[in-house]
């Protein structure tokens, strides 16, 4: 299984804390979207085998019409090996999801729908620079649910003037529509972004840890009431409805980012396209990608596998390491981890090494101290 991602760098306004790679200006719309159908078309010998998720990201990716997206899915099952049945999700915003455009949509090859709720109440969306209401929050899900049965949604927890109970609030009104996929997300301050200046100017008050810790403990307490498994560390899904692209990310199967700032990963090289859409669209056009490559060493790839295994229930396959890379390594990371292990925070099972669920707000720090630098 092997995935595309697509790029769509426009939005309407830039939300406040958001650090990815976008333009509220689409005056080269045009030119982006040939260009991005210029490098489908020009790498498609990078992909082997078959194809069985596409993601449109972004940005905003509802942004386009659906006759846009039509296009670019027609282009790729004209150059790659698309499977029978496979995962196509468009990231959306509320605003974007008329009535008109969610029924085009119903009658497109997209079969799953990401929406970017972020939450049921207008002071968080305001406080955040959504370019959508509480009102539109609601009417887009009512809309989608009516005419997709595989719908993910966006939540964001830990803004610092969250109740607990307007938080568990959010959680109630997505279990009430039947969403089947939620994955939600701690408020991040990321360096550069407006969040981060208004902070630091004192306009905004910064993120506090206990409360993000109390908003996660119930995140992870409500879901699993409703019998939402979390299968990795900010996302919950229902039997059957877990996103099939992400987890590919998750378990280091290769993939193919298509657009300005998408990376891509051939399981040996890691490479990363040019977050600059003037130079992504010049380079194309000379029929030259803007990108950048590296080669993962050993020590990269075991890092990699460290830092998405523990984040998921299927923790980090320890007899792979042994299989492909060697003894000294699983012998090394079992060394790193013992203090851990006794303490009961991670555990071995069947050659694969977990995190326990209650631990989950610490992994990045414990993935850190398990990297390897030289064996």
């Amino acid at each position: 299984m092997s995935g595309i991602y697509i790029h769509i760098p426009f939005c309407k306004q830039a939300c406040y804390y958001c650090d990815f790679h976008f333009s509220t200006s689409d005056k080269r719309r045009d030119d982006m979207l040939k260009a991005i159908e210029m490098e489908l078309v020009l790498r498609k010998n990078e992909m082997a085998g078959q194809v069985d998720t596409v993601y449109f990201g972004g940005g905003t990716p509802s942004l386009l019409s659906t006759e846009e997206i039509n296009g670019l899915l027609d282009l790729i099952k004209e150059h790659y090996d698309l499977g029978t049945d496979p995962e196509i999700t468009l990231e959306t915003n509320p605003d974007d999801l008329s009535n008109i455009k969610i029924k085009e949509l119903a009658v497109s090859e997209v079969n799953r729908l990401s929406i970017g709720i972020q939450s049921f109440f207008d002071k968080d969306l305001k406080y955040m620079n959504r370019a959508h209401s509480a009102f539109e929050a609601k009417k887009s899900l009512e809309q989608a649910t009516r005419y997709f049965d595989n719908i993910s949604i966006d939540l964001i927890y830990g803004l610092p003037h969250l109740s607990e109970s307007d938080w568990k609030e959010n959680l109630d009104y997505t279990f009430e529509m039947g969403i089947q996929h939620i994955s939600s997300y701690a408020l991040t301050v990321e360096p550069r972004t407006a969040l981060d200046h208004f902070i630091k100017s004192g306009k905004y008050q910064a993120p506090v840890d206990s409360l993000t810790g109390k908003h996660f403990n119930i995140l992870q307490a409500e879901t699993k009431k409703q019998q939402y498994l979390q299968y990795e560390i900010s996302n919950f899904g229902k039997d059957g409805f877990f996103s099939k692209h992400n987890t590919s990310y998750w378990k280091g199967i290769p993939y193919l980012g298509i657009g300005p700032s998408a990376h891509s990963y051939d399981g040996r090289y890691r490479s990363w396209n040019i977050a600059n859409n003037a130079k992504y669209i010049a380079g194309i056009q000379k029929n030259r990608l803007a990108s950048e490559t590296e080669l993962l060493t050993t020590e990269d790839m075991i890092n990699e596998s460290i830092m998405t295994g523990l984040r998921t229930i299927w923790g980090v396959s320890l007899a792979a390491i042994d299989q492909n890379h060697g003894k000294a390594y699983k012998k090394e990371i079992l060394k790193q981890a013992a203090k851990y292990i006794e303490n009961g925070i991670l555990y071995v099972k069947q050659e694969r090494l977990f995190l326990r669920p209650e631990s989950y707000f610490l992994a990045d720090g414990i993935s850190a101290d398990l990297f390897l630098l030289k064996v």
